[in-house]
């Protein structure tokens, strides 16, 4: 899957996936295979949902875990698309296996 890698050095995460671009933290990061894996499952992920609506679920997943959690970063590993990515960023096979909505079975 091609994209755009650009290094910002203020980003809040180590990578961001804003399709078609990637957004990493540094020039080690913008290497990292692991995370370049993560992120394109992102990018499949916003594809599917149109962007926009992806952008959304994300946002109010955050915001119903955040309510539950009271904590970001339990809110943030508690979101779908993030439980998605992390479970199978070590699996290079994962896109091409992949089912259209995985994200959704862990809401």
């Amino acid at each position: 899957m091609r994209y755009w890698g650009i290094v910002l050095p203020g980003l809040p995460a180590q990578a961001m996936a804003l399709y078609p671009f990637m957004l990493f933290k540094n020039e080690e990061l913008k290497r990292n295979k692991k995370i370049i894996f993560h992120e394109q499952i992102h990018f499949r992920q916003q594809v599917e949902l149109l962007l926009i609506l992806f952008y959304l679920l994300y946002a109010v997943n955050y915001l119903f875990n955040y309510l539950r959690f009271k904590n970001h970063h339990k809110a943030y590993a508690n979101i779908c698309f993030e439980r998605e990515a992390y479970r199978n960023e070590d699996n290079i096979e994962y896109l091409a296996t992949r089912r259209p909505f995985a994200w959704s079975k862990l809401m």
